[in-house]
């Protein structure tokens, strides 16, 4: 079993700080890509930042400048620090982990169960 738990998530006035950090538990054997998606009501999920082993980012255009991805390879967590947050960063945050489980050969996408950030009008 690999789980995925967030925390971090919550309300924040515009231009206001949040951050969320995420820790991946279980059998696992090596992480390749850590990251953050978000969910807005009646949107699809977007891809919000990620990073690989290495230490590359991707990171959408909405929040570059204004969050900043980081990983604890060692502790198996990605964190999302969010600052000058607007109305429009209003979503549920899905962490992601792109993964190998112990004794198997394959990578496999993995997904938290979800935290709520809202920043209100």
């Amino acid at each position: 079993q690999v789980q995925l738990v967030e925390s971090g998530g919550g309300l924040v006035q515009a231009g206001g700080s949040l951050r969320l950090s995420c820790a991946a538990s279980g059998s696992i054997g090596s992480i390749n890509v850590m990251g953050w998606y978000r969910q807005a009501p009646g949107a699809q999920r977007e891809l919000v930042a990620t990073m690989d082993t290495g230490g590359s980012t991707n990171y959408a255009d909405s929040v570059k400048g204004r969050f900043t991805v980081s990983r604890d390879n060692a502790k198996n967590t990605v964190y999302l620090q969010m600052n000058s947050l607007k109305l429009e960063d209003t979503a549920v945050y899905y962490c992601n982990a792109v993964l190998r489980r112990s004794g198997s050969h394959s990578y496999t996408n993995y997904w938290g169960q979800g935290t709520q950030v809202t920043v209100p009008s």
